[in-house]
């Protein structure tokens, strides 16, 4: 009888356990983007981390990687070095990289003058979830990166930190 118990006891936690899997993976899956997402991105006018307004309308037509951060996320921090590579890489074969700060003008001001990059920092405020929702981070979770191909179609995106092999092979099937 006791070992009946425990095994009744082990499958209802396996179904529990399978259960709250399904559930998460659905709460933490990258859902599509839509060409109004890619529209409104191209619509923003973001300011840059001393102020400067920069209208992401002059990225269209052009291989771009958006990286969206913030100052308080360890795994963002991580992988901007690497993003910094990939500009000085890539920018001669005409990829552009943004970052969208998810955070404080002033925050992001700060963070980029301790640690300068060499491309845009810009700052979305709480304002950027709704973007990184649309483009189909369902859990509005950081950082969350997006390739789009010249033709302004998202071609690839990662919803945590980036494996930078797999970003390396992204950027080169839209180069």
């Amino acid at each position: 009888m006791n070992r009946r118990r425990w095994l009744g006891l082990g499958a209802l936690a396996l179904g529990l356990g399978g259960f709250g899997a399904w559930v998460a993976s659905r709460r933490y899956a990258v859902g599509d983007a839509d060409h109004a997402a890619i529209e409104l991105l191209y619509g923003l006018t973001l300011p840059d981390a001393v102020g400067v307004p920069t209208p992401l309308a002059t990225l269209r037509g052009q291989p771009l990687v958006v990286n969206f951060w913030a100052t308080w996320c360890p795994p963002c921090i991580e992988e901007m070095p690497e993003l910094n590579a990939f500009d000085a890489e890539f920018r001669s074969r005409g990829l552009r990289i943004v970052g969208i700060g998810i955070d404080s003008a002033s925050n992001i001001s700060q963070f980029s003058r301790k640690t300068p990059m060499r491309y845009p920092l810009l700052v979305a405020d709480g304002g950027g979830l709704e973007l990184v929702r649309l483009l189909g981070d369902t859990a509005g979770a950081l950082p969350f990166t997006v390739v789009v191909g010249r033709d302004g179609r998202v071609t690839w995106r990662a919803l945590g930190r980036f494996k930078t092999a797999a970003l390396r092979e992204a950027v080169l099937a839209i180069l």
